[in-house]
């Protein structure tokens, strides 16, 4: 069912793409079918700390990384910006995913060429500009055992050059549903906390691994949290907020 949703919405994603390289539109699309994924796939969504953030405003976004369902995960958990993905040009080489990557503009940097690295976080910086967020999974890759990894630098980079505030982001739970390595999907819950945003105006370059090991500390904890409140049985994704718990029924697109 997944594959036959996303072979649909990849060829409307390019197409869009090719019209819209801002990427707005094919976002639209991407909404729908990450939307489509959570549901076939029977994930219950359940997000902490939206009430934290501006919808108005761009962010960085720095989230742990578990599973390849960290995507969907992240657009229906954030479904009130638009997102931008920092991704390995490598994930460009994968049929119809890569493409579609590619088509809704997200930022595609080679890793071992550090020159075209940098005209990536240029080009993320564009992206801010103009409004959308941007998201970076600050170990590059998956963990198969739930503890993080050695953060990567450019998100952070990037979020001192914009003095754009960074949003640690902890995902928890996706790894199981979807481990590294396997294709089946189990259901269950995932949850997804949105940590204080931290403001980058008091950093400076020098103080690049200061401001790493502090979010990596949030997230740390985080991942220690107690599990969020029990989802409401009919699934979707639920906000805490404060101390209540509100089930978001539309969402900004109307999916979530």
């Amino acid at each position: 069912l997944i594959l036959l949703m996303t072979l649909p919405a990849g060829f409307a994603i390019m197409s869009l793409g090719l019209f819209d390289r801002g990427g707005r539109l094919p976002y639209e699309i991407s909404r729908l079918w990450t939307w489509s994924i959570l549901k076939i796939g029977r994930i219950r969504l359940k997000v902490q700390g939206l009430e934290r953030l501006d919808p108005h405003r761009a962010y960085v976004f720095i989230a742990n990384h578990q599973s390849n369902l960290d995507i969907p995960v992240l657009v229906q958990g954030l479904s009130r910006f638009q997102l931008r993905w920092v991704a390995k040009k490598e994930l460009l080489y994968i049929p119809w995913f890569g493409w579609a990557l590619w088509a809704s503009g997200n930022i595609v940097v080679d890793r071992s060429n550090r020159a075209k690295a940098i005209a990536g976080l240029r080009k993320a910086r564009e992206k801010i500009e103009k409004g959308s967020s941007v998201v970076f999974f600050a170990e590059g890759t998956r963990s198969s055992s739930g503890k993080l990894l050695p953060f990567k630098s450019g998100g952070f980079l990037l979020a001192l050059r914009t003095r754009t505030p960074i949003v640690p982001i902890t995902i928890r739970g996706s790894g199981a549903i979807l481990p590294k390595g396997d294709w089946r999907i189990r259901e269950g819950d995932i949850e997804v906390i949105v940590n204080e945003p931290v403001l980058t105006d008091a950093f400076h370059r020098r103080d690049l691994s200061v401001l790493v090991n502090l979010v990596r500390q949030v997230m740390e904890s985080s991942l220690k949290q107690r599990p969020i409140s029990p989802v409401n049985e009919t699934g979707g994704a639920e906000v805490v907020a404060a101390s209540e718990v509100v089930l978001e029924r539309g969402g900004s697109n109307g999916f979530a």
